[in-house]
């Protein structure tokens, strides 16, 4: 009546349907051990109730499930697995062995299925619970085991199902092992955002929001992201249904039109958010995987759902406000009302010393005088000469100082200039505006440049001859910088170090969740914000998955890493600078426009400039 057709598409949903399985027994406790990413062995185990020696040889059968009674229980789903499916689709491509034992049992027993075949029961001693152990996935389907991905993309997609499931139940223990490293060891945690933070670290954590609301249709719950810690990736993204995770491109845009002018264009915030509603409203069967499900009202939950976010947010003044910093200023007094009679108000008396004399100082000028003459405190007179302070010197007396005259001071600061060459100053009058653009004077009128365009045209072709010469130029990092990224892209960075590396970027995971950021490639900023900010980015452009040409592939990156770089570049603040990327911009194959197509300069005329005034 219901079966949706084949469920294990990659090693990610053998682990799947196993931790369903656990969580449906019962587990408090469930132990996943992977190794060569699930190719080799998948293994899964839990506390559960365990089967009988009968039904564990049973539950391999086709469509076989001790989940659901009659066909009105289809109606009422409560359970993760109900189908009868993954088992038999498991034994099918995989050799699988089964060790379980019931609490109430001495013994337990061990059933082995190979290529859908029963091989083997036994008895055996086995704690309580089951433990399935999945060896040498699709080694009877060559076909399909020759086009799995690699280890780390593999692998990636195995830690989002036990993603899934350990958010579904925070007060269940879970771990995770891969090749003997422990990727995950999540302890019952006290709440879900302790979960959350478990999982994804504090700094995703602390910049969480609760949403709660309740109405006879649905209760939503859970948490959102501060407007001002969203990202350019859509990760750290989750919708539940009922305790199943599941994806909703429809209720996605419920969320960010509550975020609606909150979050940069082209930025997205994370979210944590569980539905409840009864199980009869909704249909969870309509894809093999079950990650879509079918709403009876759901225009009605998208409407209940924008609401609750956005009143969130309302409430937490997610918006422009004024920071008054008070640090280190005085406390106001408070005055008592007496405080005018003890203390009446006057003006402050000023006092003087008739007796002094500015020109008493021998006849020298003081330090003060000294520096202020030397920086242009005076002007030559009318004949065009400086004073001399030679004749202020009191009669017989020689001051022994004097200032130069109007030839020798000119004379000088001709001599300062020649200390510059004249290719270190530009070669031109140069003006930068605000830090985004650059004016300078050209025969038909007035170049205006682009800075932030200029540098991602730069970097552009740099990066097509590094990907062509293989010669990258790393800057190293005076101090590196640490960012938490999570497992999944930790995985990312391992997958790509090979043309990271090619680039000039030295990324290296630390710890599990983690990369340290060594250095950068040459016109990249190396401030610690910054370079946090190009982690992000690159996780976005190195998650998508690419199935280009060699050539195709390497323009697309290198307009990528060109854009991030230019983004995060430090703002220019010499006109020595601008000259040196007006040259480098002119030395460029195309330097009007970007790889995207944008323009990268324009001139105003003349004329133009004359019809302004």
């Amino acid at each position: 009546m219901i079966a949706a057709g084949e469920v294990v598409q990659r090693p990610a949903s053998v682990v799947k349907e196993l931790m369903e399985n656990a969580v449906d027994a019962g587990a408090d406790h469930v132990s996943v051990v992977i190794r060569d990413s699930g190719k080799t062995l998948i293994q899964v185990i839990d506390n559960g109730c365990g089967m009988s020696p009968d039904d564990a040889v049973v539950c391999f059968e086709r469509h076989a499930t001790s989940k659901i009674a009659t066909k009105e229980d289809l109606s009422a789903i409560t359970t993760f697995g109900f189908r009868g499916e993954a088992l038999a689709s498991i034994a099918a491509v995989a050799e699988v062995t089964l060790r379980t034992r019931r609490p109430g049992d001495e013994l337990g027993c061990e059933v082995v299925f190979a290529d859908s075949r029963h091989v083997s029961t036994s008895e055996i001693s086995t704690p309580a619970g089951a433990g399935f152990s999945v060896r040498n996935l699709f080694y009877n389907v060559p076909a399909r085991r020759k086009f799995l991905k690699s280890d780390n993309v593999e692998f990636k997609h195995i830690v989002s199902e036990f993603t899934h499931v350990a958010l579904t139940r925070h007060d269940k223990e879970f771990d995770l092992v891969h090749n003997d490293r422990e990727i995950y060891v999540l302890k019952p945690a006290k709440s879900l955002k302790f979960r959350i933070q478990d999982m994804f670290g504090k700094n995703v954590a602390q910049n969480l929001v609760d949403i709660r609301t309740e109405t006879s249709v649905v209760k939503v719950s859970g948490y959102v992201a501060r407007p001002d810690a969203s990202t350019k990736t859509q990760s750290n993204q989750y919708f539940f249904i009922n305790g199943r995770y599941f994806r909703s491109p429809y209720f996605h845009k419920a969320v960010m039109k509550a975020y609606e002018k909150l979050v940069p264009e082209g930025c997205s915030p994370s979210y944590f958010i569980y539905l409840e509603t009864s199980p009869e409203t909704v249909d969870v069967n309509i894809s093999p995987t079950k990650t879509e499900v079918k709403f009876e009202e759901d225009s009605v939950i998208f409407q209940i759902l924008y609401a609750c976010i956005k009143e969130a947010l309302g409430k937490n003044s997610f918006g422009s406000g004024i920071d008054f910093d008070v640090e280190g200023t005085p406390d106001i007094p408070v005055f008592g009302k007496h405080f005018a009679d003890l203390y009446p108000s006057g003006e402050l008396s000023i006092g003087t010393d008739p007796a002094y004399n500015p020109f008493d100082n021998d006849g020298f000028p003081s330090e003060e005088q000294h520096f202020t003459n030397v920086i242009g405190g005076f002007s030559p007179d009318e004949a065009g000469y400086m004073p001399d302070f030679k004749d202020a010197a009191p009669s017989g007396q020689e001051s022994g100082f004097r200032y130069p005259g109007p030839s020798e001071y000119v004379d000088k600061r001709d001599d300062y200039g020649k200390l510059f060459e004249d290719k270190t100053l530009p070669s031109r009058s140069v003006l930068i505006v605000q830090g985004k653009y650059i004016m300078t004077q050209v025969r038909s009128g007035l170049l205006v440049i682009n800075i932030r365009r200029a540098t991602e045209r730069i970097l552009f072709e740099k990066f097509l001859q590094v990907y062509s010469r293989n010669a990258h130029v790393t800057q190293t990092a005076l101090f590196p910088v640490s960012v938490q990224v999570g497992v999944g892209n930790v995985l990312i960075f391992q997958e790509h170090s090979e043309i990271l590396s090619s680039l000039g970027f030295d990324i290296r995971p630390f710890g599990n969740d983690t990369v340290v950021v060594n250095g950068v490639p040459e016109g990249y900023s190396a401030e610690p914000g910054k370079m946090q900010a190009m982690v992000t980015d690159l996780i976005s452009v190195l998650s998508d998955d690419s199935s280009l040409l060699p050539e195709t592939m390497a323009s697309t990156m290198a307009e990528r890493f060109a854009k991030i770089g230019a983004a995060g570049q430090d703002a220019l603040t010499s006109p020595v600078e601008a000259q040196r990327l007006i040259d480098a911009l002119f030395a460029c194959s195309n330097a009007e426009y970007t790889s995207s197509g944008h323009r990268i300069m324009t001139i105003l005329p003349v004329e133009e400039l004359d019809r302004r005034f």
